[in-house]
């Protein structure tokens, strides 16, 4: 397994791998790159970097190693994998926390894979005792779709009010189930997958209430409230709760 990155989660997989007796080299910014001038190089290419990274790290990646990359990043990053002709690439969402560089994985629900490469990294993960699974594309899509809600909708609550995603649930349940519900929408209405409300809410809410005292923010802002701001302009639809809230958060990129 080779990994590209070497922050929190970058370096938590190197480590897990490496406990479980898993070959698993670790490519930095500085170092590493030679793995790919070796003939016998194959496999899963995990790209652990952040998503403006993304357009400085995959032109370092050998044209015919393409193929085998992995993204796991949070956020829409679909639209940037068709701009770039990779939208056949594997995709990872992983639902563990790493609170800090250098400290260990704390796990969560299983996280999940779809491409050429889902299978392999699904089995790499139970064999470092982390629940993951394989998921076709319109499942995995769904389960994408959940996580972008949840990060921009608890991530914006949770700067507005300068609170955890706990007490968001507890305090601010109509206002989040109202954008929960904008939020839905957009993304039925771009990416064509349809979550009824309650079944969203409901399941974003127990997986907060599972990490309670997780502080989010408007974080990425390209890849997240950014994305559903363009999209709501794009079909002439309005969110006014997502808009209203970012107005008062000031969280928009000057």
């Amino acid at each position: 397994m080779v990994i590209v990155g070497a922050g929190r989660v970058g370096l938590a997989l190197q480590r897990r791998s490496i406990e479980a007796s898993i070959d698993c080299a670790l490519v930095r910014r500085d170092g590493g790159w030679e793995i790919f001038a070796q003939p016998v190089s194959v496999g899963p290419i995990v790209l652990a970097v952040r998503n403006d990274d993304l357009a400085a790290v995959v032109p370092r990646i050998p044209a015919h190693r393409r193929d085998d990359l992995v993204f796991v990043q949070n956020g829409m990053v679909r639209d940037w994998l068709g701009e770039h002709s990779l939208q056949g690439a594997t995709r990872g969402l992983l639902f563990f926390a790493v609170p800090s560089r250098g400290a260990p994985i704390e796990d969560g629900p299983p996280s999940v894979f779809t491409g050429p490469h889902a299978a392999t990294l699904a089995a790499w993960f139970g064999r470092m005792g982390l629940p993951a699974r394989e998921l076709d594309w319109a499942r995995f899509t769904a389960v994408e779709l959940e996580k972008l809600v949840w990060n921009s909708a608890f991530g914006l609550l949770c700067q507005r009010y300068k609170v955890d995603v706990g007490t968001v649930c507890d305090h601010h349940a109509d206002e989040l189930r109202a954008l929960v519900d904008e939020l839905r929408v957009l993304g039925r209405k771009t990416m064509s997958v349809d979550i009824p409300l309650d079944v969203l809410y409901d399941k974003l809410v127990a997986y907060s209430r599972t990490i309670p005292r997780y502080q989010g923010a408007v974080k990425e802002w390209p890849w997240r409230n950014g994305w559903f701001e363009l999209a709501a302009e794009r079909h002439g639809y309005d969110a006014p709760v997502h808009r209203r809230l970012l107005d008062e958060t000031g969280a928009r990129p000057t």
